[in-house]
This record gives C-alpha cells, sequence and structure tokens, in this order.
C-alpha cells in the first residue's frame, strides 16, 4: 500500500497516464495496491493474467488494465494498451522519497571548499564530498555515502545511504545508485612473477549514462586503461559485477548476480538474467536475451535468446546424466568412426 499526500482524481491519473478512463473521474485516490488488498480509494492494475482471478472480487477505486478486460471490471477502469507500463508511470506520482529531501548540506557533512554545487542540491548526514568534485542541480547524495576527489554527477542524481562513488567518475542525469554499491572500484589486475602477485594501477575511470540505476551491492570496476563505460538506461540490478573496461549498450538490463568479465562489450536492449555469466574479451550484439543461470563464453554476433547449462532434476539422475556427459567425447569419436566405415565402398 502507498499513499500520498496530495489527493489526486482519477480524472488526474488518466490525464497524467493518456488512458481511457471509464466510470466516474471525480473518485479521490490516495494510494496504489495489489487486486486483493485495494481499498475503496486506491487503483489496482492487471497486467498479467495470472491475477484475473483477483478481479471480478477487487474493492479497488479503479483498475488499470488493457481494454480487453475491461468488460469483466466490476468497478471503474482504466484502459491502457500497456498497462505495467502505465503502473510503472502512476508509482512515480505516489512515490514519498522526493518529497522528504531537503536541499542543504547537513552539519555533520565533510564537503571540500572546492566542490562545485549545483541548485537544490542535498547532502545528508556523514557524507563525504572530496575535492574536486560537481554536483549538478537537485543531486542527492544520502547519508554516510562516499564521492571520491574529481567526480562529477549529473543534475536530478540520487546516491541512497552508504553508496561509494570513486575517485575521477562520471555520472550522468538521473542517475540512481542504490545502497551498498561500489562505483570506481579498482578491477581485478594482477601480474605473476611466479611466485606472487603484482598490482596493476588501475588507470581508467568509470561512465555511467543518463538514467542508469544501480542495485544495492553492485559493483563497477574503473578501467585499467580508458574506461568502463555503461550506456544511458541500463538497469542493473543488485549483486551484479562488472570489470573493468566493460562496456554495455544503451537500454540493456542485467538481473540479480550478472558477472562480466574483464573487456566483454554487451550492445544495446540487451538483457542478461540472474547469475548470468560472461567471460572476458567477449563482444555480445544488439538484441540479445541470455537466460539466467547461463555461461557465455564465446562472442555472440546474431540477436536472438542463448542459454546453457541444464534444468534441474533428482540427484539419482543428475549423476548417471554426469557420467554419460563425461562419455560424450569418446561416443563421439566412436560415431565418427563408424560413419566413416559406412560410408566406405
Amino acid at each position: 500500500m502507498t499513499h500520498v499526500l496530495d489527493q489526486l482524481t482519477l480524472a488526474d491519473i488518466a490525464r497524467h497516464l493518456d488512458a481511457t478512463l471509464v466510470g466516474d473521474g471525480g473518485q479521490a485516490i490516495r494510494g496504489l495496491a495489489t487486486l486483493k488488498d485495494a481499498e475503496p480509494d486506491e487503483v489496482a492494475f492487471v497486467a498479467n493474467r495470472a491475477y484475473l482471478k483477483d478481479l471480478p472480487s477487487t474493492r479497488a477505486a479503479a483498475v488499470l488494465l488493457h481494454p480487453e478486460h475491461g468488460k469483466t471490471c466490476p468497478v471503474p477502469r482504466l484502459e491502457m494498451e500497456n498497462p505495467y507500463l502505465g503502473y510503472a508511470k502512476l508509482s512515480q506520482l505516489f512515490d514519498p522519497v522526493p518529497a522528504r529531501d531537503r536541499p542543504g548540506v547537513h552539519p555533520s557533512a565533510i564537503v571540500a571548499e572546492d566542490v562545485t554545487l549545483g541548485a537544490e542540491v542535498c547532502i545528508g548526514p556523514h557524507a563525504v564530498v572530496e575535492a574536486g568534485v560537481v554536483l549538478e542541480a537537485k543531486v542527492v547524495i544520502g547519508s554516510g555515502s562516499v564521492v571520491g576527489a574529481d567526480t562529477m554527477i549529473g543534475e536530478e542524481t540520487r546516491l541512497y545511504p552508504n553508496v561509494t562513488v570513486c575517485h575521477g567518475v562520471v555520472i550522468g542525469k538521473r542517475v540512481i545508485l542504490h545502497s551498498g554499491c561500489v562505483i570506481g572500484g579498482d578491477g581485478f589486475g594482477f601480474a605473476h612473477d611466479g611466485a606472487r602477485w603484482h598490482k596493476i594501477a588501475q588507470l581508467g575511470g568509470v561512465v555511467l549514462g543518463d538514467d542508469v540505476e544501480v542495485g544495492s551491492c553492485s559493483s563497477i570496476d574503473r578501467g585499467a586503461l580508458g574506461d568502463t563505460v555503461i550506456g544511458d538506461d541500463v538497469k542493473i540490478d543488485s549483486q551484479v559485477q562488472i570489470a573493468h573496461n566493460v562496456r554495455i549498450g544503451e537500454h540493456s538490463a542485467l538481473a540479480g548476480c550478472v558477472g562480466i568479465a574483464g573487456s566483454t562489450q554487451v550492445g544495446r536492449h540487451c538483457m542478461l538474467g540472474g547469475g548470468v555469466g560472461l567471460s572476458g574479451h567477449l563482444t555480445i550484439c544488439d538484441g540479445v536475451q541470455v537466460t539466467g543461470m547461463s555461461l557465455v563464453t564465446n562472442s555472440i554476433h546474431e540477436p536472438g535468446v542463448y542459454s546453457s547449462g541444464t534444468g534441474s532434476m533428482n540427484n539419482a539422475q543428475w549423476r548417471k546424466n554426469a557420467v554419460r556427459f563425461k562419455q560424450l567425447d569418446d561416443i563421439a569419436k566412436r560415431l565418427s568412426r563408424l560413419e566413416k566405415r559406412t560410408r566406405t565402398p
């Protein structure tokens, strides 16, 4: 259940979403909720057919749905071709977080003297902003966050509490960085002399485009030489690891626990499911979808859906199949020899 202080009507919401309203536009709306839990002053939505079973009994003031489901709706409705997109836009009206922001620098924050602060910047308690940083208008730095020296952050970007942005990072407009994420930490670079490891200084930076979102406890490493680059409108879930000099194209999305090794390039409009791993120095073209828990070890040059691994099964069956998998090479060689003998006149 989500509420706002300012009262909206169904007519206001319909105009905001450019939706078709069927019902009383004067009905006051104070929040959003699910079909099952909605009260008579809340809006619900249907974006998945699995929840149509809850539609006949809903008590919502109105339901946001596709026109094909309108006739079965027992309450006023807001019809859209893409009701999930409508829900996304509507949720912004009921988000209480921006309303709590108060421009200014908290007395406990540490801000270097030469930091450039745009209009209505908000810096929370115990935050640290180092020398040479530029914060454009309406940037929010959450409590306990650290912004390293010579970093530039675009307008309306938000750092939630306890975010670390290292030195020399460039962040675009309207970026959201969730708690615990680290932007610009050292990449995993070491040289071995036969006895011990020697650290390779990571001399590049990180560039995040506009409208990027990075989930909690995710890491985007700085480049070894040159920058790690995340394109506009890329969405990154929690606990994702992006190594040095990776490039991700615009409008791509990475689900939780994705790992991308160094210098791999991911195209535009790609989607990587949870737990996907990409080896280093690969090229993934535009429009690729990789299903969850897949390991990609070769470049992909054609758009489409790609998978690897096997589905779950009971352990006894898995153990038998694992033994057979080890025998595949021998079986393939025997089959090849058999085919050659068969083809011999």
